[in-house]
């Protein structure tokens, strides 16, 4: 099993409007395997989504070393981490982030607008398996309005696999979720990214979301703290 995040001593902070930098992590380490799933809690301004977009390529980290998928990311130039971003890593929102004038297929398909080269063919037949993956084929011609939240959340884990990326990066992918949905979609989440063999990063304040995937850290007062873990190579 290979490793598809190694992140090694990172660190984040934000400048105030006095010029002084605030830290808002420090020498963190984390390991995510292929096919395995994790979970990063913390409460609000913890420092999550801010870790979140450093695996996911759109900031960098202030020091430390990351490596993605094999591929030294921590200090890209922009164009560079944009190339690798579209072709490694694929997110799921809390909001979903359809666009409500495209059917769901077209939502799928979506990513292969950003810089990838494919036939409509491929592309047709990349998001016929997502959708099938994540059960949602029949309602490939509908529009986002004609589906529930749940429904939703379905679609958009379909986008983000349409690529075969090998990490997914979920914000909050329960938050607008009813408890029984949410845990439903966790499922259908964690089951997909486990059959493309991707590894899942899960951002949630929620320990029950949190404990349905194969390890968990705790984000406080700027480090990662491990919690318990049931097994899965993390």
């Amino acid at each position: 099993m290979g490793e598809v995040v190694v992140a090694t001593d990172l660190a984040a902070s934000v400048r105030l409007p006095s010029g002084q930098q605030l830290p808002i992590f420090r020498d963190l380490s984390i390991t995510v395997s292929d096919g395995t799933s994790a979970a990063i809690l913390g409460r609000s301004g913890s420092g999550k989504s801010t870790l979140l977009a450093i695996l996911g390529l759109m900031n960098l980290p202030d020091a430390g070393e990351l490596t993605i998928a094999g591929h030294a990311v921590s200090r890209l130039r922009e164009g560079e981490a944009a190339r690798l971003r579209n072709s490694l890593v694929g997110f799921v929102f809390q909001n979903y982030s359809l666009i409500e004038h495209l059917t769901v297929r077209e939502n799928v398909e979506l990513p292969y607008a950003f810089g990838a080269s494919a036939s409509n063919r491929e592309i047709r037949s990349a998001a016929g398996r997502v959708l099938d993956l994540v059960g949602m084929t029949k309602f490939a011609s509908r529009k986002p309005a004609q589906l529930s939240g749940g429904e939703q959340q379905r679609v958009a884990i379909a986008r983000a696999l349409v690529r075969s990326p090998r990490l997914i990066l979920a914000d909050e992918p329960t938050g607008a979720l009813d408890v029984d949905t949410g845990h439903h979609v966790m499922e259908v989440l964690r089951d997909a990214t486990a059959g493309s063999g991707s590894g899942l990063v899960v951002v949630t304040h929620d320990p029950a979301i949190a404990d349905s995937t194969e390890a968990q850290w705790h984000l406080r007062d700027g480090s990662l703290h491990p919690a318990a873990t049931r097994g899965g190579g993390l």
